[in-house]
């Protein structure tokens, strides 16, 4: 089968930074799914892996990617959820290899069934930032679904992956009000499309900005980008017993000027479940199913800002460059071998 991968970490920038090569098609066992992989999607999780992670010597190619949508091939002996021919959507496990490659293995408790409405390409903007988005919102911030809430949330870098389904979840699902940040005017607008009640500028001092929109202090803060310079800020900005979620890596957390508010810090990583196979794994592939309904419903709209098409090296190269770019909006989809 067809695969893109690579054997050193280098720069985007060199032609060996990511490269095509045929792989062995693998086989599902246990709770596998075989997926026929028709469109993924590339995350910043993505560029920083391949920086970081080169395979040893003498092993194949890293295959990377982790967001997908395509159809079930086949399925282990114990799957139950899914049968050959349903149309899923999912983000797969750090520990495996990845999308990247015409088929792919990934545990049925992360996939969810696939928006009827949207295209593969559409659908494979989601996965990643769904389950991040939700996670944040709802189990590290634990904030209450479908009733009304006075406190506001401030998504730190709004117009990226995701912040742009974050924003969407907090306005269809709770009572939030949603404060994001952009720098630019397309972001903001972005923004705002989706849903955010107001927009300020990060690339500017944010607690000025907040008083003059009338939350001076902001109960919960989603940390998406930036947040080793934003930090300083936040002790600040954020509430007595609010809450801060983040999902990027500052090289330091000091968090002891938060002690006098009694604020918490929540990490998110959306690859905890499947990395170590904890009891409830399989609510992954339940938000999922979740989110592909309030796609139909016309509730939550598809986050991809652009696509490209083949899925090839030379193509992923370029995706991962505008990620690396930090300017890109929404999500970076390719589509089709």
């Amino acid at each position: 089968m067809k695969a893109v991968g690579y054997r050193n970490s280098l720069p985007v920038s060199d032609p060996d930074a990511l490269t095509d090569f045929t792989a062995d098609r693998p086989t599902a066992a246990g709770r596998d799914l075989l997926v026929k992989v028709m469109a993924v999607s590339v995350n910043p999780v993505d560029t920083k892996v391949r920086m970081r992670a080169a395979p040893a010597a003498g092993e194949p190619p890293k295959v990377l990617g982790y967001d997908a949508a395509g159809v079930v091939e086949s399925a282990g002996p114990e799957a139950t959820l899914f049968k050959p021919g349903d149309e899923v959507f999912y983000a797969g496990s750090i520990l495996r290899p990845g999308t990247n490659a015409e088929f792919h293995l990934v545990d049925e408790r992360i996939v969810g069934s696939k928006p009827k409405s949207l295209s593969f390409a559409k659908a494979a903007a989601l996965p990643l930032t769904s389950i991040t988005g939700w996670e944040i919102l709802f189990d590290r911030l634990a904030v209450a679904p479908g009733q009304s809430d006075p406190r506001a949330l401030l998504v730190i870098g709004g117009a990226g992956g995701v912040g742009s389904i974050l924003i969407q979840l907090a306005r269809k699902r709770t009572g939030l009000t949603v404060i994001a940040t952009a720098s630019r005017s397309e972001s903001r607008a972005w923004c705002l499309k989706l849903g955010a009640h107001y927009v300020i500028d990060h690339s500017k001092p944010m607690a000025e900005q907040l008083k003059a929109i009338g939350h001076a202090n902001v109960a919960l803060v989603a940390s998406l980008t930036g947040t080793e310079q934003h930090y300083p800020a936040m002790p600040d900005i954020i509430a007595p017993q609010g809450k801060m979620a983040l999902i990027d890596d500052p090289k330091t957390l000091d968090v002891n000027p938060f002690k006098r508010k009694s604020i918490s810090v929540h990490w998110e990583s959306m690859f905890t479940r499947s990395m170590f196979t904890t009891p409830d794994m399989i609510a992954q592939h339940q938000l999922l199913n979740e989110v592909s309904a309030m796609i139909d419903a016309g509730t939550v709209v598809t986050t991809l800002g652009q696509e490209m098409t083949p899925i090839n090296a030379a193509n992923l190269r370029k995706a991962h460059g505008m990620i690396e770019s930090g300017a890109s909006i929404g999500k970076i989809v390719l589509s089709g071998w």
